[in-house]
């Protein structure tokens, strides 16, 4: 029989851990009593048993937040940014346990998970400011005693769709600039990952959001889930989508919002390219791979996933990059030092696996790492992958054109800018890219051609509240964070008077 963790007692405020949906103010459970276990991905320990949400319940919180809209959206922008700056105080307030409880359903290590609570209340802050500066326009009429006036107003009521890698900043990156414009919200949230979510909904209930402007109904992956997919996307009251996922995932979405022509933004897959030109600094390059592909076990949209080294510091680079990653600590993200928590379920590390054993066949050697370690749970599985390394990684793979989602961090050689850059853009996917290079005018003209909707140049860290999150090509459409975020969560609406 499996063993299970009490996670309420590893809490300072215990109430922040939830196991039951949040429709409409009420916590409820799955309407037909039935359950799923959510499972620590470090030990195999059960944390709760969750409700399993049929189709009807997420009806019912769209019901909810269709009912709330008129009072939320009629309060004015200084009182909606105040109900965001208590949560973001009360974000900072609960750190501790927000990320204790991050760190013990995601796996990320505890003082990862505090950076992602920090990153996810800057949100708050961000849009708290956004909201107050929603401007409207006049606009000249080339008819006289005419005047055009634009204004901004809340799109409807939003669906939120999240991931497990980031259970906290990928809900408030959304939620946030939504509840800013005006709209109301139902998250449907992973099922890997619902404690964070639901979480953040027990501080909206404590900061006195009304009852239904925000709701959390949560299922497991199955029938279920895509029948609360097709809710979202087919109910006419919800007249927005935000989803951050899968690029097959944001296909399917796109076409089953078709019958309501609801406004979508997504922010899909990624497969991002890392250039080291022979001018970098190797010392800040190693740093910037290890920011970038290790960060959540390498279990991030855009993390380095394909790694282009020059031939004239391919060696140099691989061994500081090698000896970085032996010092990497793998374990359970609550214990001391650890560095790489457990990937998220056995499928990722299966993956990772493959993407490994089928470079090594076609020619790649293994620097570092390169297998699953054996930590035993009750189920008899590992979800835990060593840190790798790879390097003489031929142009013919799986980890040349597929996202790998882990912790391994494969070696290509180049000798040309224009090459490199051509490989680069190669992916049928844009979201981020990187290069480190001492060259100024090089900086820009890489940059400036690199087919992605982000670029870190001589840095591994993009991420936000104050930049527009995104991608082009497959990666998706819509920005997130930014001065333009909040737009994503409203509509323009002209008001032509004549007669004056």
């Amino acid at each position: 029989m499996s063993k299970t963790q009490d996670l309420a007692a590893l809490l300072s405020d215990s109430d922040l851990f939830r196991s039951q949906g949040y429709i409409n103010g009420q916590w409820v459970s799955s309407s037909d009593g039935a359950t799923f276990p959510l499972t620590n991905p470090a030990t195999g320990a059960k944390l709760a048993d969750m409700p399993h949400m049929p189709r009807t319940q997420v009806a019912e919180a769209i019901d909810a937040a269709k009912a709330a809209l008129p009072a939320w959206s009629a309060l004015t922008a200084y009182q909606r940014s105040s109900y965001l700056l208590k949560l973001h105080a009360l974000m900072e307030q609960h750190a501790n346990d927000l990320g204790t409880i991050l760190c013990v359903e995601n796996g990320k290590p505890l003082a990862e998970a505090k950076g992602e609570i920090a990153y996810g209340a800057s949100f708050m802050q961000w849009n708290a400011a956004e909201g107050l500066r929603t401007y409207g326009q006049t606009i000249p009429s080339p008819y006289p005693g005419t005047r055009n006036i634009v204004i901004k107003q809340p799109i409807g009521v939003c669906a939120l769709i999240t991931p497990w890698n980031f259970p906290n900043a990928m809900i408030t990156r959304k939620m946030a600039p939504a509840l800013a414009a005006g709209c109301t919200v139902v998250i449907k949230a992973p099922a890997e990952t619902p404690l964070s979510a639901l979480a953040m909904a027990v501080l909206c209930e404590r900061i006195g959001i009304p009852a239904g402007v925000v709701n959390v109904v949560v299922m497991d992956k199955g029938d279920r889930e895509a029948a609360a997919g097709l809710e979202l996307c087919e109910n006419p009251k919800v007249s927005k989508i935000s989803f951050t996922g899968s690029t097959p995932v944001g296909r399917l979405l796109m076409k089953q919002s078709s019958s309501t022509l609801k406004k979508l933004s997504f922010e899909l897959g990624g497969n991002a390219a890392f250039i080291i030109f022979d001018d970098a600094d190797l010392e800040t390059a190693v740093t910037g791979v290890i920011a970038s592909k290790f960060r959540a076990a390498g279990q991030t949209c855009v993390c380095a996933n394909r790694i282009f080294v020059h031939s004239k510091i391919y060696d140099q680079f691989a061994h500081l990059l090698a000896e970085k990653v032996k010092a990497l600590k793998v374990g359970n993200g609550l214990d001391a030092g650890v560095t790489i928590g457990p990937l998220v379920n056995v499928r990722g590390v299966e993956k990772v696996e493959r993407h490994v054993q089928d470079a090594v066949s076609k020619g790649a050697k293994i620097l570092v790492g390169g297998s699953r370690i054996q930590s035993p749970n009750e189920e008899g599985e590992s979800c835990f992958f060593e840190p790798t390394v790879l390097v003489d990684v031929p142009k013919e793979c799986y980890v040349a054109s597929e996202e790998t989602f882990g912790p391994l961090a494969p070696l290509f050689k180049f000798d040309d800018e224009d090459d490199v850059v051509e490989r680069a853009n190669s992916s049928e996917v844009g979201l981020a890219g990187y290069f480190f290079t001492r060259d100024l005018a090089r900086s820009n003209r890489v940059a400036e051609r690199l087919e992605v909707g982000m670029v870190g140049v001589n840095t591994g860290v993009i991420a936000q509240a104050c930049i527009p999150f995104g991608g082009v090509k497959q990666s998706g459409f819509g920005r997130e964070g930014g001065p333009s975020g909040i737009n994503e969560f409203q509509i323009e609406k002209l008001i032509t008077i004549g007669g004056i």
